[in-house]
């Protein structure tokens, strides 16, 4: 499995991301981890590097629950590299069964050591207490910190006063002793708990990273919240004020539930971090299971850590474009080409030559008329995407779609999640809704399953007719790109016929209107290299 295996070595279990890091050649990855079980609990930083992101190898646990002040948990945080090209780790730890958070700070216990093997917590723990206009107990995952123009430290924490989500900030001269800056950088009232805030510059022109601490002309900033409320991950786009150490959203960015997400499917805690090495920022997600708690015991191991994907911002400075990291492509294998292939409506065509259960395939679709896009109706206005691709799945003849790809599919369709698009023609523009459907993916029936209709509207331009999609499929997930990344959508799958050898893709539409499948490229995907010789016993 290359993704399950790439990243989490199918270990997870139930834990989150804490801080991705690129240091000296070297990327750590950090995630919370139970050594005793696939449930929640017990969290420890379980430790994994690489030299590419692709081959990993995975260390003892890099943080667990050993002082005073982290004696009942360590939870997320993030990692900075200091001037002197010194990593510090801020963490959240919980000192008592009240679950009293705190934040902490963790460094190499041998910097000469190139994988940092060691890390340690000194004395002089916990850097920041919560006081009383604070919820201490809702009040965690510290992010990467920024160095501002006026030599002070930066860093956010996420809480919730009432139902109000706050980020609050805290400076500091000398990285050890923080004050609380009186406001919030920035707070969303009926949003709830935020959780693992992230906050970060881009360009407003190319694709390239920034360091959290630029700061000059010609950039915008970006803040992520995850929302406690409804587990999805939330994003704005906007101006920080660093006079006033305030983070001012566009005008086009809704600040809040109905606001743009970073993927719209089973994706929540996601980190960022800068990688100066290729000169880009990497975002890193988690998806948990969306299976029963007993199929996780019974399988030992629970959420996977997604494929890492380079983020920069669209041209329009609307929104967050994403696409997986480039070094995945060293795992393609067999290939296979289809191009200028007609799809009629009702028309299937399976992909042949592949491994459909471990594939990337990429495909654009282009049509000669948007005549027949379906009115949008009215009464969806205020309705989540979701909940209109439920009511317009893949199987609901349409005009311009249903169009896309049937994955994991069983060979005759008694299980399938389908990625797919349809235009809706809205008053005088277009809406295209992107949908990955779980609802039929499995023949398992098992009422405390989660198998949502997840789905986002993709803002793309359709003058050239064309809309164009990559899936990234292994086995129990599919992660899809829509229109080169602009929209995202990540599936959690447990189908029972559908599964290695009985997996199929196809490519289908339901709509009216013809369908031409311009180019397809689809990939097996070979699995990574990994050494378990390093740790893997204390596990």
């Amino acid at each position: 499995m290359f993704i399950e295996l790439v990243i989490i070595f199918n270990l997870l279990k139930t834990g989150s991301m804490v801080p991705p890091m690129y240091f000296n050649g070297v990327y750590h990855l950090f995630y919370q981890y139970n050594p005793y079980g696939s449930v929640w609990g017990n969290i420890v930083w379980a430790h994994s590097v690489s030299t590419d992101l692709i081959n990993w190898i995975p260390l003892e646990p890099g943080i667990y629950p050993s002082e005073v002040f982290d004696k009942y948990g360590t939870w997320s945080g993030s990692a900075t590299i200091l001037p002197n090209n010194k990593p510090i780790i801020l963490y959240t730890g919980i000192v008592d069964a009240k679950n009293t958070q705190v934040q902490n700070y963790a460094i190499p216990a041998d910097i000469s050591d190139p994988f940092l093997r060691k890390w340690i917590k000194p004395d002089n723990n916990p850097l920041i207490v919560a006081d009383v206009s604070i919820n201490k107990t809702q009040f965690r995952d510290p992010t990467t910190c920024w160095l501002g123009e006026d030599g002070y430290w930066r860093t956010l924490i996420g809480s919730v006063w009432g139902k109000q989500g706050l980020a609050i900030l805290y400076k500091s001269k000398n990285f050890m002793k923080w004050t609380k800056v009186q406001h919030p950088l920035h707070s969303v009232d009926g949003t709830g708990n935020w959780e693992c805030p992230d906050f970060f510059p881009v360009l407003l022109h190319g694709s390239n990273g920034l360091d959290a601490s630029y700061n000059k002309k010609n950039i915008k900033h970006v803040l992520k919240v995850s929302l406690d409320v409804t587990r999805f991950e939330y994003y704005t786009v906007g101006k920080y004020d660093t006079k006033k150490d305030r983070y001012i959203p566009d005008k086009t960015s809704i600040d809040g539930w109905k606001g743009l997400r970073l993927d719209y499917g089973n994706y929540y805690a996601s980190k960022s971090f800068y990688d100066p090495s290729k000169n880009r920022r990497i975002m890193w997600g988690w998806a948990n299971e969306s299976d029963t708690v007993n199929d996780d015991v019974k399988k030992g191991w629970a959420g996977i850590q997604t494929i890492p994907r380079k983020l920069w911002l669209d041209p329009s400075g609307k929104q967050l474009v994403q696409w997986p990291v480039e070094e995945l492509e060293a795992l393609r294998e067999q290939k296979i080409q289809l191009s200028n292939r007609k799809l009629n409506k009702g028309d299937k065509i399976e992909v042949k030559g592949i491994t459909p259960a471990q594939a990337d395939v990429e495909v654009t679709f282009s049509f000669s008329s948007l005549d027949k896009a379906e009115p949008f109706d009215p009464n969806w206005a205020n309705l989540y995407a979701q909940d209109v691709c439920a009511i317009k799945g893949s199987t609901v003849q349409g005009g311009l779609g249903p169009f896309g790809l049937l994955t994991l599919a069983s060979q005759n369709l008694e299980e399938y999640t389908p990625v797919f698009f349809r235009v809706f023609k809205a008053q005088d523009k277009y809406k295209v809704l992107m949908c990955s459907d779980a609802s039929r993916s499995t023949l398992k029936n098992d009422k405390t399953m989660y198998k949502p209709s997840f789905a986002g509207y993709v803002d793309v331009d359709l003058t050239n007719k064309t809309l164009s999609l990559r899936s990234l499929i292994d086995h129990s997930v599919v992660e899809s790109f829509g229109a080169g990344g602009k929209t995202c959508i990540t599936s959690r799958v447990y189908p029972t016929l559908a599964i290695y050898d009985n997996a199929h893709l196809f490519v289908f539409n339901n709509g009216t209107e013809t369908i031409k499948i311009k180019s397809l490229n689809a990939w097996t995907m070979g699995k990574p290299k990994m050494n378990w010789s390093f740790g893997h016993s204390s596990y």
